[in-house]
């Protein structure tokens, strides 16, 4: 195709010497429906390839289109731009990628994640200003109703939809001091708390608690549960200069991401996170820091 000879993206000519050649293989190979299809995949992959190429890694299509190459390039290559523009280029090379290698899943498609930045964890500078924020709010309806949306999602990897349906009774805590949460719904499970979290929830419970009534834990006095009743509550909630929003994507992403740095047997954290897939891995593997090299040598040694 016309289109796929003439484009040629802004790029360095020695760059482009050793990246172009491949680049036009793989989007002629993935057979662009129109000139406007194949001057946007091969612009994609081309910045991704001159990415790769400038951190010594390989620059072959294939390997620059897996779901973990493109995270990567995105974080580490294109984090200076806007949000909308990141999903605009993973939305290009992910078609790229389906039109050149095939679906993902070889039963059909998988389920559509949107170009959110849900996947990249809280700093524990931000953690902090957000617990400071819930402690400042002008009310206590308002303080433990943002305390217990931290400490179920940074201390129990819990989304929105399953925050919402908790009672205060699926709030225990076990004569060793763990306090464990029991999960209602299609991935029902009990999740210990971790310790950082745990004294947080508890007051929240004996706040929330009134003996004989089996009271919602978040928003006691709401009774219409809808699936914006995390997104509602977060509008009314008053935000201090500098603190990042709270969203529960993100906070569920800081556990995972804490989890697998802190080498967490890998069956236990998907059933503490409820997972019955890797994608949610795959999302949050830019995040994760490395071992260094003496590190995972020892580790390689070792096992």
């Amino acid at each position: 195709m016309d289109a796929i000879e003439q484009y040629r993206p802004k790029l360095a000519t020695p760059v482009w010497e050793r990246i172009g050649p491949d680049c036009r293989r793989a989007v002629s190979q993935a057979k662009p429906a129109t000139p406007k299809d194949a001057r946007d995949w091969i612009g994609a992959l081309a910045y991704a390839a001159a990415h790769a190429d400038a951190c010594g890694r390989p620059t072959k299509a294939e390997h620059l289109l897996t779901p973990e190459a493109v995270e990567w390039y995105l974080a580490t290559g294109y984090a200076h731009v806007g949000e909308a523009a990141r999903a605009n280029r993973r939305g290009r090379l992910g078609r790229l990628r389906r039109a050149l290698l095939g679906p993902d899943l070889i039963t059909g498609n998988p389920a559509v994640y949107s170009g959110s930045d849900a996947s990249r964890p809280y700093t524990r500078a931000e953690q902090a200003q957000l617990y400071a924020t819930a402690r400042a709010q002008p009310t206590d309806e308002l303080r433990y109703g943002l305390l217990t949306l931290l400490a179920l999602g940074f201390g129990c990897a819990l989304d929105s939809p399953e925050i919402i349906p908790l009672r205060v009774h699926d709030v225990r805590e076990a004569p060793n001091g763990a306090v464990a949460v029991g999960v209602r719904g299609p991935r029902a499970r009990t999740v210990l708390c971790r310790a950082a979290w745990a004294p947080v929830l508890l007051e929240v419970s004996a706040w929330v608690s009134t003996p004989g009534q089996a009271r919602y834990l978040f928003r006691p006095n709401s009774y219409a549960r809808g699936t914006n009743t995390v997104t509602n509550f977060l509008a009314r909630t008053k935000t201090s200069p500098g603190c990042p929003p709270l969203v529960m994507g993100r906070a569920r992403a800081t556990w995972l991401v804490d989890a697998v740095e802190a080498r967490m047997h890998l069956p236990t954290l998907m059933a503490a996170a409820g997972l019955t897939t890797l994608r949610s891995i795959d999302r949050i593997l830019p995040y994760v820091r490395n071992l260094s090299p003496e590190q995972a040598a020892q580790a390689l040694k070792e096992l």
